[in-house]
């Protein structure tokens, strides 16, 4: 017996046909008002609407469906958290100030970038409140904490930034790959931004998405080639790998650059094994065309992308990749143009695919806006924040972190990690994860309008919380 999968899109399409089919009918009779045809159409677009709330449940898994389940972790990840903070009183100011132009007022957003701020630990909390897997302490076991230091299973912070995570279904381990940073953070120049040499690509291991174990650097600098790609006084950001079924190799690309950002390519590298060693094997500019913030999509087909910021960072670019994922297949879709976003996240979703991005400010934290589309080289339209909780700063600051990586999360169908860096730009070594629940389902904050304008894109939502675990964990 052969049961046959229907997509949400094509049963819309089968909808639409069939009421306008209805329609044409009613025109083409005599004794048919004009009335009738429009009630007929606002009655179709009325059942779309609500068709596409509707949770369809996957017979084909064992999944639990996000949207109907009464698994109280479920409900409590979907709880609106707010966060007070006050902020501190006016430092005092010489009187020499005083007479010159009165300055504006401290923002949340000011307090965060001064590393002499009192209210750093909020932002930053000590090494006394860290995260540490070999301590199994009273309801504190699985629990995740945005913006703690987070440790290792023998007990150092994890350097992984900017990175993103593999599971390897051959193991049944996840993987995170990520920019070992634990190096001095200086200024290559006035005006260079914060820097830390290249060390490498670090990777951690983990079955739980939360205790991880240190594999080591898996893709080493190159320090004896001062003209290599890796050689620590260069650039390299953002790596991801993905696995190809038919050549065997784990393959990892990354944004490769020289200190100033002006070379902007991407480099490739590949592996036998999810722990390495990586062999790198050159960059390029894709499409022939800069290269910044990307990162790797690999679609349930086995087709590979490269989604990478362009032309200055003023759009993105989709390409897909050659059968062994090791160079462009063919041209570019440019998407997103004149609307400077940078640090795509990628996730697929009951046949609709998802993105979430950043502006462009550096290293300082900004508001992400989530996209979709119904192919991954577009169109793609903006459906608004995803950001929920918190308070108004902490939205239009993405929780003062940037993403980098969306994880779903197995046996939860609708539920995924969003996971985020919080930039330290004093000390790139001590920037921090923020790793929170995100959820797809209810209408979008910008809907794409059809007709009477009912939206046909899902809303995104990342939740805050301070404190929070997976379903199924502890």
């Amino acid at each position: 017996m052969v049961t046959r999968s229907i997509s949400k899109a094509q049963s819309r399409k089968r909808m639409s046909r069939s009421y306008f089919q209805f329609a044409a009918r009613l025109v083409s009779g005599s004794k048919c008002s004009i009335s009738v045809v429009i009630w007929s159409l606002v009655g179709f677009l009325v059942m779309l609407h609500l068709y596409t709330l509707i949770p369809h449940i996957n017979t084909h898994t064992k999944e639990i469906d996000i949207n109907t389940s009464h698994d109280p972790i479920i409900r409590e990840l979907e709880e609106i958290e707010e966060e007070r903070i006050h902020m501190p009183p006016p430092r005092k100011r010489s009187p020499r100030a005083v007479k010159r132009k009165p300055k504006r007022p401290t923002t949340l957003i000011d307090e965060f970038l001064d590393e002499s701020s009192p209210m750093r630990h909020v932002f930053f909390p000590s090494m006394k409140t860290a995260v540490d897997p070999r301590k199994d302490a009273d309801n504190g076991s699985y629990y995740y904490f945005p913006g703690r230091i987070w440790l290792d299973t023998e007990g150092n912070p994890i350097q992984a930034h900017g990175g993103g995570i593999l599971y390897d279904h051959r193991s049944s381990t996840y993987y995170w790959y990520g920019e070992y940073k634990d190096g001095p953070t200086y200024h290559a120049h006035k005006k260079g931004a914060a820097r830390v040499d290249i060390i490498g690509v670090g990777c951690y291991s983990s079955k739980d998405l939360w205790s991880w174990k240190n594999e080591g650097i898996v893709l080493p600098a190159e320090t004896h080639n001062a003209s290599h790609d890796l050689h620590p006084s260069n650039v390299l950001e953002r790596p991801k790998v993905i696995y190809n079924e038919r050549t065997h190799k784990y393959v990892m690309w990354m944004h490769v650059d020289d200190t100033n950002y002006t070379r902007a390519h991407a480099g490739v590298a590949v592996g036998d094994r999810p722990a390495g060693p990586f062999r790198y094997l050159g960059s390029l500019r894709p499409h022939g065309c800069d290269s910044r913030d990307m990162t790797l999509f690999k679609d349930d087909d086995g087709a590979a992308y490269l989604i990478y910021s362009s032309f200055n960072n003023s759009e993105l670019h989709v390409g897909r990749l050659t059968d062994d994922y090791l160079d462009l297949a063919g041209p570019a879709s440019r998407i997103l143009v004149d609307q400077h976003r940078e640090a795509p996240a990628l996730f697929k979703h009951r046949g609709t695919y998802y993105m979430i991005t950043s502006g462009c400010t550096g290293w300082a934290p900004n508001a992400a806006l989530a996209h979709a589309a119904e192919s991954m080289m577009g169109p793609w339209e903006t459906l608004g924040s995803p950001c929920i909780g918190g308070n108004e700063v902490y939205r239009v600051t993405t929780f003062f972190a940037q993403g980098t990586h969306v994880v779903p999360v197995a046996g939860v169908r609708g539920l995924f990690v969003f996971m985020a860096d919080r930039w330290n730009p004093a000390d790139l070594r001590d920037s921090r994860y923020v790793w929170l629940p995100l959820t797809v389902g209810g209408p979008a904050d910008r809907p794409l309008d059809y007709g009477f304008g009912f939206p046909v894109w899902s809303r995104v939502s990342v939740y805050w919380h301070r404190r929070w675990r997976l379903p199924g964990r502890g």
